[in-house]
């Protein structure tokens, strides 16, 4: 096991351990857009400590939210890889653009 795969198992562990894997999805992902949030404002602000924060931050609240909707984290991001992972595109106006979306 990867050392980031043994730190998702010790969020969901301290997520179960204050019952936080029953508790409603609807306020967790309301806790995953103010975590964005924060993000977005650190990014802005340029302030990088605050930034390294909400990245983690996040992670942990979609861990939980996964948690309560009994959806594999891992696989999602395992899932997600393998439809990005031979991904053709080119960069626009400083922004990724894939191949089909070029074509369209």
């Amino acid at each position: 096991m990867t050392k980031y795969e043994e730190l998702i198992e010790y969020v969901q562990n301290w997520a179960m351990n204050r019952g936080l894997n029953c508790s409603d999805p609807h306020a967790q992902a309301l806790k995953i857009g103010e975590e964005l949030g924060e993000l977005y404002q650190a990014f802005l602000k340029e302030h990088q400590a605050d930034e390294l924060d909400a990245v983690g931050d996040l992670q942990v609240t979609l861990i939980v939210y996964c948690l309560q909707r009994e959806i594999d984290y891992k696989k999602c991001l395992a899932d997600a890889y393998k439809v990005i992972e031979n991904r053709k595109g080119k960069m626009v106006d400083g922004t990724f653009v894939k191949e089909s979306d070029l074509e369209a």
